[in-house]
């Protein structure tokens, strides 16, 4: 979207503003809003950056050190993600993708770390941030420690910011190493697709190594606990590029790499996530604990020699933390993303999980035939007697008699590909990927939707706002009718193509 980044400071008594921060900078032509934005201003290129927003949006990691009396935040990509719209020539664009110093009484800079200069792929820096002293064995350190998507594993000491380590916790493909002499990754020339014009896959995609997904950490193993998810994806150049106000300006054609995704062997996608033991001293793997199901999971770490986690099977488990052998689980009758917490409820301890991620366990039927999940908040202790609902019996979707009946698709070929590149800009992150909700899709269908044969009941919501009430925004200031007109082709394609599989199923039976 077309923003820019900065973190504010309130009074906690009277939401007064203090002071604010940005990550970016702005406006060339007007003073810059703190002095160490004039630097970062040199590290971008073109006359346009300030205009797209230039992103670094802070909306996640943030920590706080009393004995330092510093704020750390971590910074989001670059928007759009392909620097050659972005910065077009290039350079760092500080301060994206950065581990940020501050003081939390008036927001003067002290330091910084950039993960991913020049950031193109929507890697952000904006993992959760850990702060811990480490044992080294020259003596102890206060550290920042992060894990964010690039896929490297980075410490940092907090007082200054001095890289210690920064090494791969899982197999990324966009670059060989960081130097340790520089701080800078080295990467790999064809990942840099907006550079060589060329598509690519990329390990990690856009998703990240480890996204917003709360890591732990345990002071008497020293080990930390990474949810990771390794997915890969494809990045290309679009062959042109215009604006969109409201909507996403990623600047990437995701269907440019198409064709390298359907070659045999070719790894795209959702691969596998597991739980992973890194030693942040020695910078290495001590374990890992691979999911039955992809989907990443928050995690607690307790003083009892023990983790806390769920996982998209629909279980919660409990896991020595020095070994990862598994000592306990429990079935949550929902996929689980949230991280637990503990406490205590009258000197006894309580384990609290909120469980209920879009969709269901593929095993797992509901408990409440009008809901899409068992979305609750489930409390564990020891001795506890109570049992989870009984499930309604798993309907076979075959048996429902619901078949898809799409008009006929009488738009051309180019007007389809119109839509196409539309709705990935405007629809796929709230309607699915292609038309096909899935996991991360947050709205109905809409291969199966009745306006499909009604251009004039399209149009009116879509552009019109008729369904504002129910979450469907209007796209009237940013979507012309002609592009409304080609989005509602391509879905109208997307639900023939459904159609034909549904068709080719019943053959077969």
């Amino acid at each position: 979207y077309r923003v820019r980044g900065y973190v504010t400071a309130y009074d906690s008594e009277t939401g007064e503003q203090l002071w604010r921060w940005f990550t970016v900078p702005g406006d060339p032509s007007k003073p810059y809003e703190q002095p160490e934005l004039a630097e970062a201003a040199k590290t971008w290129k073109g006359d346009n950056y300030w205009q797209i927003g230039g992103g670094g949006t802070v909306w996640d990691g943030m920590a706080y050190d009393a004995d330092l009396d510093t704020i750390y935040v971590g910074t989001g990509n670059g928007n759009p993600w392909n620097q050659a719209i972005r910065s077009p020539g290039g350079g760092d664009n500080l301060y994206l993708s950065s581990i940020v110093a501050l003081d939390p009484n008036t927001g003067a800079y002290k330091w910084h770390y950039q993960t991913t200069p020049g950031e193109t792929w929507d890697y952000t820096a904006t993992q959760p941030l850990m702060l811990a002293d480490l044992d080294y064995p020259e003596g102890k350190r206060r550290v920042v420690m992060q894990a964010p998507k690039n896929g490297f594993f980075y410490v940092l000491d907090a007082k200054d910011g001095k890289l210690l380590s920064a090494e791969k916790f899982a197999p990324l493909t966009w670059a060989t190493h960081v130097d340790m002499a520089t701080g800078r990754p080295v990467e790999v020339p064809e990942a840099r697709y907006e550079v060589t014009g060329k598509p690519v896959i990329i390990k990690p995609g856009a998703l990240g190594m480890h996204n917003w997904h709360p890591m732990a950490y345990s002071p008497e193993t020293g080990l930390v606990y990474i949810p990771v998810q390794i997915a890969a994806a494809s990045y290309a150049a679009p062959k042109e590029f215009k604006l969109n106000l409201e909507g996403t300006n990623t600047g990437t054609d995701f269907s440019g790499g198409a064709a390298l995704c359907a070659a045999p062997g070719a790894q795209c996608g959702n691969l596998e996530t597991y739980i992973l033991a890194w030693d942040p001293v020695k910078a290495k793997e001590v374990w890992r604990i691979k999911n039955d199901v992809y989907g990443s999971t928050g995690i607690l770490a307790t003083s009892g020699n023990l983790i806390f986690s769920g996982n998209h099977k629909g279980e919660f488990n409990a896991y020595n933390a020095t070994t990862g052998e598994k000592l306990w689980t429990a079935p949550t009758q929902a996929r689980v993303v949230a991280a637990p917490a503990t406490y205590t409820v009258d000197g006894k301890q309580e384990i609290a999980l909120l469980v209920g991620a879009r969709g269901l366990p593929d095993d797992q039927a509901r408990t409440n035939p009008y809901s899409a999940n068992n979305s609750r908040i489930l409390v564990f202790k020891m001795d506890a007697k109570s049992e989870l609902p009984t499930t309604m019996p798993a309907i076979d979707p075959s048996k429902l008699g619901v078949r898809i009946d799409p008009p006929l698709l009488t738009a051309s070929n180019e007007t389809v590909f119109a839509g196409e590149q539309a709705y990935a800009a405007n629809c796929a992150s709230c309607h699915g990927d292609k038309a096909v909700p899935g996991a991360g899709a947050i709205a109905p269908d809409l291969r199966y939707s009745g306006l499909l044969p009604i251009r004039n009941g399209w149009n009116p919501t879509v552009r019109g706002g008729d369904r504002a009430q129910r979450g469907m925004p209007a796209f009237q200031d940013t979507l012309t009718v002609e592009t409304t007109d080609a989005i509602l082709a391509y879905v109208i394609k997307r639900a023939n193509d459904e159609k034909a599989e549904q068709e080719a199923a019943v053959k077969k039976n």
